[in-house]
């Protein structure tokens, strides 16, 4: 067991354990609101009477709509890391097609069981509004890092076909953004599958915002779940698994 945690929250000020409770309760009302309203409808205001507190005494936590935001951002790709991570892990490191549905199915999940969410993480642009880098580049990469994480594990263990399309050349342009990458994360795994991996990347998600926007209509697709496992199977062997 780690004691850090522990040893950290003995060492914080009564003050700050409050101040970090109140937080807590304005995100978790944001969400409330987030949910009713949207992001554009998202009032500190409202968020104070439910707290019950005049609306200064939330500027002091949060200084402004936009930071508010930008803590829900950070506290909802936080949230979807965690499940990822979590059904990932679930199974063994060299069960590579496992993981890689484990990811896709929890990330679906997630977005069918908190909509509003998702549409803040991946939805249309809030206007007026643009998320700090600095803050939110992190917790938003963890899900593209692990589905990366995967395919690079699979390339090193030999199991990552190659020649899954022997025809598509990658041009040079996009070569060097595909370097570029493999050399910022460490990838073993060469150019043409990391392009095949963005293709991957792009069509989860798409789907998945697809079935929450309801793009799909009511009626087209009763079997949900089996199409959205049978989109990850081709996926799949789009990537080479």
């Amino acid at each position: 067991m780690n004691p850090a945690p522990a040893a950290a929250a003995k060492q914080s000020t009564p003050r700050e354990r409050a101040r970090a409770r109140t937080v807590a309760d304005i995100i978790r009302l944001g969400r409330q609101h987030l949910a009713l309203h949207g992001a554009a409808g998202l009032s500190l205001r409202a968020v104070a009477r439910d707290l019950g507190v005049v609306s200064s005494a939330v500027y002091r936590y949060v200084e402004s709509r936009d930071e508010l935001l930008t803590l829900l951002l950070i506290d909802a790709y936080g949230e979807l890391g965690d499940e990822v991570d979590a059904a990932v892990e679930a199974l063994p490191d060299d069960d590579y097609r496992g993981r890689f549905l484990a990811l896709g199915r929890a990330v679906r999940q997630w977005a069918l069981r908190e909509p509003a969410s998702y549409a803040l993480l991946f939805g249309s642009p809030v206007p007026g509004y643009q998320a700090p880098a600095e803050r939110t580049t992190e917790p938003g990469t963890r899900v593209i890092y692990r589905m990366v994480g995967i395919f690079d594990a699979a390339h090193r263990a030999g199991v990552l076909a190659a020649d899954v399309a022997p025809a598509v050349v990658v041009p040079p342009a996009l070569a060097a953004d595909l370097q570029a990458i493999r050399a910022e994360l460490g990838l073993a795994v060469p150019e043409p599958a990391v392009a095949r991996g963005v293709l991957v990347w792009t069509s989860v998600f798409g789907a998945v915002s697809f079935e929450v926007f309801g793009q799909y209509g009511a009626d087209t697709f009763a079997a949900r779940d089996e199409l959205f496992d049978h989109q990850l199977e081709v996926l799949l062997g789009i990537v080479g698994l």
